[in-house]
């Protein structure tokens, strides 16, 4: 028996997809699963349009492992081959029949889930394979054929002998070696992972003989023995929770699959279902969990949704089906109309995909929007966990994204206990209100005990307190909320800054006593109880400078400091005392207040020794 060739080029083709497109070989059995599944869809759609006697309950995948003889096996009950399909499937790389039967039904406007497409996944078994046989017999055929190959040196084609229609796959593993372990796909419970990770949707059953263990009858039962036994298990559940309507599947349902789907030990606090006809078709299934995951804010950290096309899964990871703002979220998308690259393994970036992503976009932040109106509570724990991501996506892009996330944030202020959104600062502000006032610093608790925050609670006045780094680039990105401008209350142009006084001179020696440590002295007006401030001059504030010391420590970039004093304090008087007849003492306390001012606004001191000793140079 002559060996043929394969009618690609040469066995460069053959080798670039046995070792190049593929990231894991781990992929073969899904492949061949797939093949298998594709071949079972047929012979289902072949049957119901002939009205044969075939059930599609009776049609399934059986996998068989030989250890000794190191082979692997996966059966069908499907359509089967004949010499020809054989010949132009596999006798001819990147030929796929399964294309081609799609083809059809596209031009009879029908659909099908059939799932191969290039005709190359079956040849992914050659990169733990070193022999693949196949014996087939196609359904209305008398006649059985075997494919045998060892790769891209050629194959031969004989008949055999094959009492049922469908096709068995037959794989010998290569030997182990050092770098490659080819033994843990003939290993029960790594063929039972690969099947669940990988094909737990196929919608025929995947059986394999199981090695289980029970109590031998008769035995003494204070000391029972064991022994082992095989029987047959279906590995596969076949339908996902997703393709079920939302309204038969329970609540407890469907945080089991989250917790054992996602690894979580605490069920989530939304869940999104979500089933999409139009432009593109697919279902989604997401969950926002209750507790922020412990990679979530380290570099290990993986966003993406878990892809699948047909119920086999395509992508652990999918990072294009969600935004970094919404990389929280966990959960499945499946869809038909995926293209698909030639390995399965990654996405060609289409219309489709962008309109997928697209539509979650818009379906997490309404399903968002609901938690926070109708639970408030529930709203406002998954805010603690999750919010600062969300700022992210307001600051970043140059704010391509604000106008879809502004409603959805939430800030402490002084005039509750809790958060309030931007919606709600806006609807309690006063009638002469410009502008949502805001202060920035390390806690909520240090910003309410800041100087220039009494003036603001005395007139009634909400501030939103900012305490993390994000919060005021949120700010300067979003501009204004509901043509309500921002405006820090830190700031040095605030409408209320200005005072008048009769005491010029006592600024003017301060601002010469100081020299360039400050850009301005003057009188406040927004002092009540405190002696002294420190404000920010415009464009950069304390907290900016702050940030950019952290991430670049030697750029040297710093805020303008204006000093402003309180008149009606009594070490106002001190220091107008002072100024006529003790000049030294006077530049002392003027070092003095500043530097006190600059530690009520959290920036470091230039020289802490010398603060100390002038604070007990002055006592003494």
């Amino acid at each position: 028996m002559a060996k043929k060739q394969f009618k690609a080029e040469s066995k460069r083709l053959l080798d670039l997809m046995i070792n190049s497109i593929y990231t894991h070989k781990e992929i073969f059995l899904r492949e061949i699963i797939s093949n298998a599944s594709d071949a079972c869809d047929k012979l289902a759609y072949k049957t119901l349009t002939e009205g044969s006697a075939v059930n599609r309950s009776e049609l399934g995948i059986a996998i068989h492992l030989d250890r000794e003889k190191r082979l692997i096996l996966v059966g069908d009950n499907g359509i089967g081959m004949d010499k020809d399909d054989l010949e132009n499937n596999l006798g001819v790389i990147a030929s796929s029949d399964t294309f081609r039967f799609k083809e059809e039904m596209k031009s009879e406007e029908k659909e099908t889930d059939a799932i191969g497409q290039f005709g190359v996944g079956f040849y992914s078994a050659f990169m733990v394979a070193d022999e693949i046989t196949v014996r087939t017999k196609k359904y209305g055929s008398d006649t059985a054929y075997e494919w045998v190959s060892s790769g891209a040196d050629g194959y031969t084609i004989k008949e055999c002998e094959k009492d049922t229609i469908g096709t068995d796959v037959i794989m010998h593993l290569k030997d182990d070696t050092e770098d490659e372990k080819y033994s843990e796909f003939l290993d029960e419970w790594r063929i039972k992972e690969l099947v669940k990770k990988y094909s737990d949707y196929i919608r025929f059953p995947i059986v394999m003989d199981v090695t289980k263990s029970r109590k031998k009858e008769g035995g003494d039962p204070e000391k029972p023995e064991y022994e082992t036994y095989t029987e047959p298990e279906t590995l596969n559940s076949m339908e996902p929770i997703w393709n079920r309507p939302k309204s038969k599947v329970k609540d407890e349902e469907y945080n089991e699959f989250y917790m054992q789907k996602f690894h979580d030990y605490e069920a989530p606090r939304k869940v999104i279902s979500i089933s999409a006809e139009g432009n593109v078709q697919y279902k989604a299934l997401l969950f926002i969990p209750s507790n922020v995951p412990y990679d979530y804010y380290t570099r290990n950290f993986e966003r993406g949704l878990q892809l699948y096309s047909g119920g086999v899964m395509i992508m652990e990871k999918c990072a294009d089906l969600l935004p970094e703002f919404f990389q929280f979220v966990r959960g499945v998308v499946d869809s038909p109309d995926l293209s698909l690259n030639i390995s399965r393994e990654m996405l060609q970036h289409d219309r489709q995909l962008k309109l997928i992503a697209q539509n979650l976009e818009k379906k997490i932040k309404s399903e968002l929007l609901k938690l926070l109106k109708d639970d408030r509570e529930s709203y406002e724990k998954f805010w603690t966990n999750f919010g600062r991501q969300i700022k992210y996506g307001v600051a970043e892009n140059y704010g391509a994204k604000k106008d879809l996330l502004q409603d959805l944030l939430m800030f402490r202020s002084s005039n509750k206990e809790g958060f309030v959104t931007l919606d709600e600062y806006v609807a309690d502000m006063k009638d002469d209100q410009k502008y949502i006032y805001y202060a920035a610093g390390d806690s909520a608790e240090k910003v309410a005990k800041l100087p220039q925050n009494e003036k603001f609670k005395a007139d009634g006045i909400e501030v939103l307190y900012f305490t993390e780094e994000v919060d005021e680039f949120t700010a300067q990105i979003l501009a204004k909320y509901k043509d309500k401008e921002f405006k820090s209350i830190l700031d040095g142009d605030l409408d209320s800054e200005k005072a008048e006084t009769e005491h010029k001179g006592v600024y003017e020696f301060v601002k010469n006593a100081l020299g360039d440590k400050v850009k301005e002295v003057r009188a406040s007006a927004r002092l009540v109880s405190h002696p002294v401030c420190l404000v920010a001059g415009e464009g950069l504030s304390f907290e900016m400078e702050k940030y950019f010391a952290q991430v670049q420590p030697d750029s040297g970039i710093k805020a303008d400091r204006i000093l402003e004093l309180n008149e009606s304090h009594p070490i106002f008087a001190k220091l107008s005392d002072a100024i006529e007849h003790d000049e030294e003492k006077a530049k002392k306390y003027a070092s003095l207040l500043y530097d006190q001012a600059v530690l009520i606004a959290g920036l470091p001191l230039d020289d802490p020794s010398a603060y100390t000793d002038l604070v007990c140079e002055l006592i003494g």
